[in-house]
Order: C-alpha cells, then structure tokens, then sequence
C-alpha cells in the first residue's frame, strides 16, 4: 500500500503496537448488533470493509505533521485513535490529531495500544455517565474482555464494590485485577443474580432490559455497552445506551494512570 499523507489537521504516525479490538472483528465479519446491519454496511462497506486495513487505535512515533497541527513534532512518542477512518494495522498511521496524546515514557507502546479501545469505553460509561461513586455496587457483566477488565479496573479506582460475570478460567485473572466477587455465568446464569446494583454494565448484551432493571437498586442504572437497535432505542430513564465518544483528555487519564498500577 502507498505510504498515506497527513491532512491539514492530522499526524502521520509510524505504528509499534496496535490492538484487535471487537471493533475490528464486527467489522470484518460484518457481525453486527440485531438492527445495526444495514447502517454499519453503508458506513464501513456493502460487501466488504471499505477501508481495507482495519485497526482504531495505535501508538508509535511521529513520522510527519499536518500544516495546521499544533503539539507535536517529528519523532514525538505518541498514543491515539484513527476514529473511523480506522487503517492503524499498518505500518504507517494517519490519525486526528484531536485524538492523539504524548506517551508517557512509563508506559510501552504495547501497554498504550492495549488500553486505549476498552479503557475509554470504560471510562466515559462509568466516570461521565454513571458516575460511579466511592461506597456502591457494580456488576461487570463480559469481565474478562477489553471494556470488561478496564471497567473492572476502574470502578475498583473509583471506590466501588465490583462484582465481576465471565467464565470460570478468568477468575483467577478478575481477582489479580480486583474484583470483589466473581460469578461463572455457566454455573449462575447473570439474569437469575437476586443482589442489587447501583451500577449494572453490560458489555455482552445478553441481560436485556427488563432482567437489567431487576438488578437496579433503588436509584441505581444499567449501561447497555452493548445492545441491538431495538434496546438502544428503548433505553431512557435509569438505562444508558449509546456511542463511547474517543476523547484526548481520557487517553491521558488511562495511560497517566497505567504505570502506576491505578
């Protein structure tokens, strides 16, 4: 493939470690969410991935800046999204640079690249929307997955009580990464749990809105992260549904956070 040029307003960035994400898998095997077919077709391409190399997310060194590109420089280590413009499982890079950070040196490119796509997921469902408080209740439900783990991970730094659901040869993993309790759906079905919640998220999409709401204490709400088109669009009230949007300023968050363990 030719080597891609930056836009006015993006960085040209030579990749050293990007992430395949369930972004990337959906997107390649056209497996979409109940309802999403046909939009997700006519974004990313009717018979095949219009864009022909995947990847959203990287991290590597800057090869080359835009005209009206401000904080970056040739050879700056940087993290960051391509959006949907997607195209990071390559060597080379064009991503916004609205969407790039500076690497800390602490981190690895290995560890940035990992921690971008489920982290900011995690992070905007359980910091901006759910608010997740020091003292309550959150259910994890997919946590040994990329936003399972990091919402994991992060509830526990936001002072929660997390009770984590994934299969039982991830149990020992959702303990190391701090889980509190942890369920094996094949055992305990996540639908027939009888605890409340003050926070249920839902990164397989197998709950369903009615059992979610089941689960809720009082003021309590449940984060479809993954959901068909018929429960995106019935989700109001104390159910939260939609697009994680890709923020700079959480890349910092997750990767200022990362050396140290947090």
């Amino acid at each position: 493939m030719p080597a891609p040029t930056p836009g006015a307003k993006q960085v040209l960035v030579r990749v050293h470690a990007t992430a395949v994400t369930a972004a990337d898998a959906r997107i390649r095997g056209a497996n979409f969410p109940r309802g999403y077919a046909l939009i997700a077709r006519m974004l990313f391409g009717l018979r095949r991935p219009r864009q022909p190399i995947l990847g959203g997310v990287a991290s590597g060194v800057v090869e080359a800046v835009g005209s009206r590109v401000e904080g970056f420089a040739v050879g700056d280590e940087v993290s960051g999204s391509s959006g949907m413009a997607l195209g990071c499982h390559a060597e080379l890079a064009v991503l916004p640079a609205k969407k790039l950070v500076h690497k800390p040196a602490a981190v690895s490119h290995e560890q940035a690249a990992g921690v971008l796509f489920g982290g900011s997921t995690a992070l905007h469902y359980l910091r901006d929307v759910a608010d997740v408080r020091p003292g309550q209740t959150v259910l994890v439900n997919g946590a040994s997955g990329a936003v399972g783990t990091n919402a994991l991970q992060l509830a526990k730094h936001l002072g929660a009580e997390v009770t984590a659901v994934a299969s039982a040869a991830n149990a020992t993993l959702l303990k190391e990464l701090g889980a509190d309790h942890v369920v094996d759906y094949a055992l305990t079905p996540v639908a027939t749990l009888t605890e409340k919640f003050d926070v249920v998220i839902d990164n397989v999409g197998n709950i369903g809105i009615p059992a979610g709401r089941r689960m809720l204490s009082p003021d309590g709400v449940m984060l479809l992260v993954v959901g068909d088109l018929s429960e995106t669009l019935r989700a109001r009230g104390n159910v939260k549904a939609g697009p994680s949007p890709e923020r700079a300023a959480s890349f910092t968050t997750l990767l200022d956070r990362s050396p140290t363990g947090r």
